[in-house]
Parts: C-alpha cells; structure tokens; sequence
C-alpha cells in the first residue's frame, strides 16, 4: 500500500502527527508512507522511521494555479492508494479527488463531498490525538500511541561530545532556553531568564545550567559566565540534548513535543497557546500558562515558585 500524508505546518506539528504514522505504520507494516510538508517543517522528519519520502510544498505560500496543479501531477505519478490531509481548505479536497486517489481520508467540514472517508474534528483535544483520529478513515481505532522519536546514533554521539566540551560528565544538568526558533511572542525576557538562572545558582550551586540557542540568538551572549551555552545545530541533536537532561524549562515550541518524546520532566511556559492542546496530561510536563496571553507576563517568581515545589 502506498499512503500519502499532506500535513501542514512547522517541526513542531510534524511530530504532534508522528503517533499516527507510526499507528499507520505499526498496522500496515509494508506499506510505503510519504508526507507532503512545507520545506520549514522537512527538518522534522531527521527523526521519524515511519516515513519513506518527504515531499515539499509550501501551503502558506501565495500559491498559483500551476503549483498546485503541479502537485496533482506529482501525487497522481506517484500512485498512491490513499491520501490522508490534516488541512481544512475545500479544494485540498477537490485536488486530492484530481489525483485520482483511491481512498482520501480527511475531517468534516468544507471540501466533504471530494472526500471517499471523513472523520470529526474535535479540535478541542491533545493535537496528536486529533491528528490519530484521521486513521478511523482506515477502520483503525486504537487509542494514540504515545510521542516518540527515532534518534540516529550520529546525533547521539554529538551530544555526548557536547557534554564533554560543557565540562558536565557524570552529573545531570538543567536545560533551559526559548524554543526552537520562536517567534518574538514564544521569547521570554532575557531578565527574566536571568533572575531564573541566579535563583538555581544560589539554591543547587552544583547543579549545571544548560542554555540552548538558535546560532542567530545572540541574547545570551553577555549572560552569566557560569551559563553553559549550546546551539544544536538541527532538531535531532537538539533532541539528543533534551533526552540528556534532568530538567527542561522552556517556553512554548518544538522543544515541548521533543522533551514528550523522550520523556524529560519539563516545565514550559505559554502564551496564547492552550497548553491541553500541545501537551498530554502527564505531571511530568507541567504548564505555567500567561494571563495575560503574553509569555513575557510571566514573573520569574511564579516560574521559581513552580520549579521548587517539585
């Protein structure tokens, strides 16, 4: 069986929807899965076995007729069984139903009619709940698996690497930071960071302090010395680093799904994003969520107060 999988969106959606390749995969274990993502998004996918090839396409883009019609001719070549598609757009549908696809699998709503099989959206869930709900399409209605990655041993061995040059050898370390990439909304005051980071110095004196940048983030440059500075330099290592650490503190973004992933204790600060949406209910990810929807609201204290309670 070939499967075709069209899902919008960044890194952090791409792994929000791993649970369900890999439900897909688990049940139809010949089949050939593919996904068509936004070329931001390709970085994801360094970390998923359930995929065979990723195609691009970026849907945010001011799109012509002839892009997309390029895309019906790439989907119909390929011969594809089935195509699942997480967007909502009408005409997603009516192009899927130009490609001649079989089984075309995607939610209620608007463009239904192009659709062989369609699912509700209960837009109000855990996303990759949501997402699993898809593969009802296909008459699978086990529960979601939990978020995992598949990490190549060569980003492994850099993080290992990483921790040697930091000096932190047999103790675990805290690792804190914005997340991958964000936007001016997700960025949590650089004083803020640092009332955080002298609290834990004066509390755990010997307790190692990790901070992860973008190599575009200067913000930590005139930080305190006894910060441990580390830029992976893609999601993968970034991961590696998370799953090494004893604490992640962060604020909304790729590094949440991440530390889901590997099962870090994380401690992640939101904005306007409902965390129920991002993160599943565990009490090893807690949410310190903003008032006033801006995570720079946020008081270092209220941050503290949640980290020393345990």
């Amino acid at each position: 069986m070939r499967v075709v999988a069209l899902v919008p969106g960044g890194i952090g959606d791409q792994i929000l929807f791993f649970p369900t390749l890999d439900d897909l995969k688990h049940n139809y274990p010949n089949a050939q899965i593919d996904v068509v993502v936004e070329p931001r998004a390709k970085e994801a996918y360094r970390i998923c076995k359930a995929v065979s090839h990723v195609l691009l396409f970026d849907y945010q883009d001011r799109n012509s007729a002839a892009d997309w019609v390029n895309l019906v001719g790439i989907l119909r070549d390929r011969e594809y069984d089935v195509a699942i598609s997480l967007g909502q757009r009408w005409f997603v549908g009516l192009l899927l139903w130009l490609t001649g696809i079989p089984t075309r699998i995607g939610y209620k709503g608007a463009g239904n009619m192009f659709l062989t099989n369609s699912v509700p959206l209960k837009s109000q869930q855990y996303a990759a709940a949501m997402y699993h709900d898809l593969l009802q399409g296909l008459g699978i209605n086990s529960p979601c698996p939990e978020l995992s990655v598949n990490l190549p041993s060569s980003d492994l061995d850099w993080a290992e690497e990483e921790k040697k040059r930091l000096g932190i050898h047999s103790s675990g370390y805290v690792l804190l930071g914005d997340g991958y990439e964000p936007t001016l909304d997700q960025s949590y005051p650089a004083n803020s960071w640092q009332k955080i980071i002298q609290d834990f110095q004066q509390k755990q004196p010997e307790l190692p302090l990790v901070v992860f940048q973008s190599p575009n983030d200067g913000k930590w440059s005139q930080s305190n010395p006894d910060v441990k500075l580390t830029s992976p330099p893609d999601v993968g290592k970034l991961t590696a680093m998370i799953a090494g650490a004893d604490l992640l503190l962060s604020t909304e973004g790729v590094p949440l799904q991440l530390a889901v992933a590997v099962q870090t204790y994380t401690i992640a600060l939101f904005g306007l994003t409902e965390p129920a949406k991002v993160l599943p209910k565990s009490d090893r990810y807690i949410a310190i969520k903003s008032p006033s929807g801006r995570i720079a609201d946020i008081s270092p204290q209220t941050v503290l107060e949640r980290i020393w309670r345990g």
